[in-house]
């Protein structure tokens, strides 16, 4: 069954800025800002927080939260098409409010959790902002409005850490979770009494079977890999977890193949150049990913315990280590913004930004104990994830069809989602299971802590991730033929339009620099 429209797509509104219209972005706008801000605040937060609840488990903080986004929003998607826009975004900013409230007073490492992994549904009103404004706002308020609604998040790359700094050093980590339950709920209010709804509606298949075995199967062999070492690999929770997550994805497999709109097109990633930029996509937000978890770690610790790294920076002292990594991404994507609009190939840029970013992951293990180098260490990693990130959307302007950008630009969303969550829990399993600093109890309390030579496999491991994505944009073709609908699957995913641009946080940002 293939997608129509129940209603024409109306043409945009006629009129100008009014205060209504005015507060309409900024809630949008704010609620975008909150989901890029929440990430680069928990991440600081990742070291005292997993100290607080005794646990070597810190990778599930953002695996959790990036499962349930990737599954989620291709689902919600269409939800929005069938249902309205407004009403789906506001469900998801609800559900999110009561997933940072539930974290915010979680008794218990599990119940952190659960609301980490309701907060996941703040990354779908990614793309339901952008389509909600092309639906209702008057025709010629349209491209500023979204050009402010995609280029203010890369700004705050730079003054979050030093919020979130503030935030935790002075009221705790818990303030965070409070600050983005109250900021949501206000946001939603002034969504819910600004913003009209869209008339656009679509009948469209919404493949929840796929969502339940895909994001069990993932669900479950993470789980195995996590807690593989803690329970045994050979113990019956560990091999029901492993086995049942595997049998559950190649259920997706068939699932996929046979239904006329999947959750995920396999006849889009059969194609080559598709696959490659999914695979370079996917790897550039690990490197993100795992750099970012694990940069707090090495510069927060104390200097007194003897480890070989650690600057015993509070959080405030932190942000420090942000602003370069921060303000170089911004960098990047005006870099590609610049050469591609001069005739430059994507693929180019794209492979120079996972080479940067490879670099300074490996520069980062080589020394643990200088400031000043790890800062330009920071930098250059930062500008590699700009150049790639802003990459991403022109490789797919060139790779496929107008009417497939959006369906494949969630094939990509969901990997970039996805690969990051995977990746952390095995940097975290491989800390874990060699890695573990000998100290006594009453100097760890309870939680993990790591030698310097565990953190240095760490980056070197994100370098790797670098470099399986410099290979798949080195592979790429020097010249794409263009990806046009012909199966099935193309045919119903053209008019999928909500369903596709899901970017992460930093990509809305890089996208708008281009």
């Amino acid at each position: 069954m293939t997608t129509a429209p129940l209603t024409p797509a109306p043409a945009a509104p006629d009129g100008g800025w009014t205060p209504r219209l005015g507060f309409s972005l900024l809630s949008m706008v704010l609620i975008l800002e909150l989901l890029s801000a929440s990430y680069l605040m928990i991440s600081m937060a990742l070291p005292t927080i997993s100290q607080h609840y005794e646990t070597d488990q810190t990778a599930w903080m953002m695996t959790g939260f990036l499962l349930v986004g990737a599954v989620s929003a291709p689902l919600l998607g269409k939800a929005a098409d069938m249902v309205g826009k407004r009403k789906v975004l506001l469900a998801c900013v609800a559900v999110a409010t009561v997933g940072f409230l539930i974290s915010a007073v979680a008794p218990t490492y599990g119940i952190m959790i659960l609301g980490r992994a309701l907060g996941g549904f703040l990354i779908p009103p990614l793309f339901l902002t952008y389509s909600l404004i092309r639906d209702v706002f008057p025709r010629r308020t349209i491209a500023l409005a979204v050009s402010i609604s995609t280029a203010g998040m890369g700004l705050v790359a730079i003054p979050t850490p030093f919020l979130a700094g503030w935030l935790i050093d002075d009221f705790g980590w818990r303030s965070m979770f409070w600050f983005c339950t109250i900021i949501l709920a206000v946001m939603g209010v002034l969504v819910r009494i600004s913003t009209p709804e869209t008339p656009v509606r679509t009948r469209s298949h919404i493949d929840i079977v796929g969502a339940v075995l895909i994001g069990g199967g993932l669900a479950g062999i993470l789980l195995g890999v996590s807690f593989g070492p803690t329970w045994g690999w050979s113990a019956p929770g560990t091999l029901v977890a492993l086995i049942g997550g595997v049998v559950l994805l190649a259920a997706w497999l068939v699932s996929a193949s046979k239904i006329p709109e999947p959750l995920i097109s396999l006849s889009l990633l059969r194609r080559r150049s598709v696959l490659l930029i999914v695979v370079s996509a996917g790897c550039i937000y690990g490197v993100s990913t795992l750099f970012s978890t694990i940069l707090p770690y090495v510069v927060m610790m104390s200097d007194k315990l003897g480890l070989g790294y650690g600057f015993g920076v509070d959080h405030e002292g932190f942000a420090v280590f942000q602003v370069p990594t921060g303000g170089m991404t911004m960098v990047g994507g005006l870099i590609v913004g610049f050469l591609v609009g001069r005739g430059s190939r994507p693929r180019l840029t794209m492979a120079a930004g996972m080479l940067a970013a490879g670099v300074g992951a490996a520069l980062s293990g080589i020394n643990l104990a200088s400031e000043p180098y790890l800062l330009v260490c920071a930098g250059l990693v930062g500008l590699g994830m700009g150049l790639s990130y802003a990459s991403i959307p022109n490789l797919l302007i060139e790779a496929v069809a107008p009417q497939l950008q959006a369906s494949t630009a969630s094939i990509v969303a969901a990997v970039q989602s996805v690969l990051p969550g995977i990746l952390s829990v095995i940097m975290f399993t491989v800390l874990n299971g060699s890695f573990k600093a000998d100290l006594p109890v009453e100097v760890t309390q309870g939680a993990a802590i790591y030698t310097s030579q565990g953190w240095t496999v760490a980056f070197l491991m994100t370098a790797v991730v670098a470099l399986a994505g410099l290979v798949a944009a080195v592979l790429l073709p020097k010249k794409f033929a263009q990806a046009t609908a012909q199966g099935p699957d193309d045919a119903a995913a053209i008019t999928i339009a909500a369903s596709g641009a899901v970017p992460s946080v930093d990509e809305a940002g890089a996208a708008a620099r281009v």
